[in-house]
């Protein structure tokens, strides 16, 4: 099974298992029990400066996911993550950001494959 991602707006359901929130802001609109968290992890999220530069420009993604990966290596959050996923079978990463393709955790969980990390990208 392994690490998912998710919009924090969608419907929490039981297959999602250990469902961690991977945004440093919280998300406009949801609250508390409607996002069912299990884990708010913002330390692993970009960098407030590498946020607002980025801004989620398209044109930029590629300079983008090249600094997060950056930051993610440098980033004990990230190996807590990888492990975070050795205890549960499955984890859903829910992020806010509209465009479901081009954002932070898509980078993340590119990450965590690349790092031992079992990931379900057909999810």
């Amino acid at each position: 099974m392994g690490f998912v991602i998710k919009r924090v707006y969608d419907r929490a359901e039981a297959s999602d298992g250990y469902r961690v929130l991977v945004d440093r802001l919280w998300p406009r609109g949801v609250s508390k029990e409607r996002a069912e968290l299990d884990l708010w992890d913002k330390d692993v999220a970009p960098s407030p400066e590498l946020r607002t530069e980025w801004h989620h420009n398209r044109e930029r993604f590629d300079e983008f996911a090249e600094r997060y990966r950056g930051e993610l290596d440098a980033n004990d959050a990230a190996r807590a993550l990888v492990a975070l996923g050795e205890e549960h079978d499955r984890v859903t990463l829910l992020f806010g950001a509209r465009d479901e393709q081009v954002n932070h955790a898509a980078v993340l969980i590119e990450w965590l494959g690349g790092h031992g990390a079992s990931v379900d990208r057909d999810a």
